[in-house]
């Protein structure tokens, strides 16, 4: 990309010399005024030039007519998880590039949890032919805490030269904030490196209000992701924060927080997807879907724009992207709406650095995955002796029980107590109440334990599913009605190196195999999309009603994440951040 102070550059912007690129005759989504105004986008070297007037005569090679059409700047998301959508960097931009999406902040702590700091500079290498930008945040909690079973542990130093990468713009999402309220030695030196390093701290801290919000801010976290109210996300602006409104295929949080967003405060939000699947974007798209859902919601367009680029771009110190002005990065986008109504726009055309990467839904290149290597192979490691027996857990007739409640469209769980279903003083599944039997199983070679449990909000009258995607340490979670399905299903994960299935009498009824560290496919994001349709529809065939039960499942074993949970250490008190029985 051609400098701001280059010479070549200065002549196009005044018009002395003919730039690369005009996009002419369209409408351009202004995110500092929040307006929408007729004008062209001259471009040269990548960058844009001018902004110029419509009908004023503009000298350039190459032409595109936006015909009427908006000009958007490139929508940046402001924390994903790249593995959630199941494809590598390189498969992930060719995935959310079409949808208007230019650059994106990701965490790679799930990697990190699988592969530590070689599984991270495995992404990071795979991200630099991707044709997006890609930054990315240092891991700040592998293992999320005690009470899960990584692969990894990353302490200060093991980050620290993470940061010699400019790609690396923030210490990632600080998870353990009953650590950090508590002043964890641990914690803290890592909090201080992002804080040196980068002046940047990514924050996690889902429902935290009062005192104990005030500590953590006072800590360092700048941002959060993990609102779930309004008012939770009032008070976390007014304590300094910016909030990030996080709309993904498990947490969904738009609609309760859009109500927080004023004229006044607008510019202390983000947009983020942080965990979607690749057939949610394939079918409904990326930040252009929650910019379409927000303005069904009433809100504002250009706004919901803003808080996709703009605000991000500041927030990172992304100073060269975020918007559409003389000096930036040429990432923008074409699109339309029908008769003016955002809820139906429509992503025609990106651009990355003034070239057309994507067309039509499509990118007009693949870029193949890097090789993979050795150690990203083959990850899933069974306890020794696990069998069927392995999900039998000793439990009391008429005795209250604890049960994960699976809350729809959201990752945080309710905490129940039901009188569980026992015979012969073991614990059985209830499909006449829903209640599952749910075991997270430690698939790194680290033990071998395995934490077993009662779940509820899935479904199944009958059969088992299973997923090596068991956020954060990522263990093999199964829950299901029938021991010997749970064991089927578990199995065949092991066999092929990872990846999430269905079982029923015995057979598997669909798979999506994740041969990269049990997280990620080499296949093409079309194939991944396809995998999980067919996996929703067995799911569904079996009794389930959950929109994306996999990505539900995914977050049972995270221990930072209220209320209830299971990890391969046991059934877990997220509120009293310790591990408790299923009866007391």
């Amino acid at each position: 990309m051609i400098a701001r102070t280059d010479p070549e550059f200065l002549r196009v912007a005044r018009g002395d010399a003919p730039g690369d690129l005009v996009i002419e005759k369209g409408q351009i989504v202004d995110v500092f005024t929040r307006q929408i105004r007729p004008a062209s986008v001259l471009i040269v070297g990548g960058r844009i030039a001018a902004i110029l007037p419509a009908g004023t005569a503009i000298a350039a090679r190459t032409r595109v007519d936006a015909s009427g059409r908006l000009i958007l700047p490139g929508m940046i998301d402001a924390h994903i998880h790249i593995e959630s959508t199941m494809l590598p960097p390189s498969g992930c931009a060719e995935l959310v590039v079409p949808h208007g999406t230019t650059g994106i902040v990701a965490d790679p702590h799930e990697i990190a949890n699988v592969s530590g700091i070689p599984g991270i500079r495995w992404m990071m290498a795979d991200a630099v032919n991707a044709p997006m930008r890609i930054w990315f945040t240092a891991s700040s909690c592998v293992p999320a805490s005690s009470m899960e079973t990584a692969n990894a542990t990353l302490q200060r130093d093991d980050l620290a030269p993470l940061f010699d990468d400019p790609r690396v713009i923030a210490l990632a999402e600080m998870m353990n904030f009953p650590g950090t309220i508590a002043g964890d030695a641990a914690l803290l030196a890592k909090i201080g490196l992002g804080l040196e390093r980068r002046g940047r701290v990514d924050g996690h801290a889902p429902g935290l209000r009062g005192r104990a919000l005030q500590a953590y801010v006072a800590a360092g976290p700048s941002s959060d992701h993990e609102c779930f109210t309004a008012d939770e996300a009032t008070e976390k602006i007014a304590a300094g924060q910016r909030v990030f409104i996080r709309e993904g295929s498990a947490a969904r949080n738009l609609a309760a927080l859009l109500p927080a967003v004023t004229q006044a405060n607008a510019h202390r939000f983000c947009l983020c997807t942080d965990d979607v699947h690749a057939c949610e974007v394939a079918d409904d798209g990326h930040l252009d879907r929650v910019i379409r859902r927000a303005a069904a919601m009433g809100f504002d367009g250009p706004t919901a724009v803003a808080m996709a680029s703009l605000h991000v771009a500041e927030h990172f110190g992304l100073h060269d992207y975020g918007a559409i002005a003389p000096g930036m990065a040429a990432d923008l986008s074409i699109a339309h709406t029908k008769a003016g109504n955002w809820s139906d726009l429509k992503i025609d055309a990106t651009y990355v650095s003034g070239r057309l990467i994507a067309e039509s839904g499509r990118c007009i290149d693949r870029v193949p995955i890097i090789p993979i290597p050795a150690f990203l192979r083959k990850t899933v490691h069974l306890p020794s002796g696990f069998s069927e027996k392995s999900f039998a857990l000793a439990a009391k007739s008429n005795v209250p029980a604890r049960v994960v409640g699976v809350i729809p469209g959201q990752i945080v769980t309710d905490s129940k107590r039901e009188i569980p279903r026992v015979i012969d003083g073991v614990l059985h599944a209830d499909t006449t109440r829903d209640l599952l039997i749910l075991a997270s199983i430690e698939r790194h070679g680290r033990g071998g334990k395995i934490g077993v449990g009662l779940v509820q909000g899935f479904g199944l009258r009958s059969g088992a599913i299973a997923s090596t995607v068991g956020h954060d340490a990522h263990n093999l979670s199964v829950a299901g009605v029938d021991p010997h399905d749970m064991f089927v299903a578990a199995q065949r994960l092991a066999e092929i190196g990872g990846g999430q299935c269905i079982a029923q009498g015995g057979k598997i009824l669909a798979e999506l195999p994740l041969a990269i560290a049990g997280l990620l496919s080499d296949q093409t994001p079309e194939s991944v999309a396809q995998s999980q349709h067919a996996m929703q529809k067995a799911y569904e065939s079996l009794g389930g009603s959950l929109s994306d039960p996999f990505m539900q499942l995914a977050f049972l074993p995270l221990s930072v994440i209220p209320h209830l949970k299971v990890s391969d250490c046991g059934i877990i008190d997220v509120d009293a951040f310790r591990i408790v029985p299923l009866q007391d």
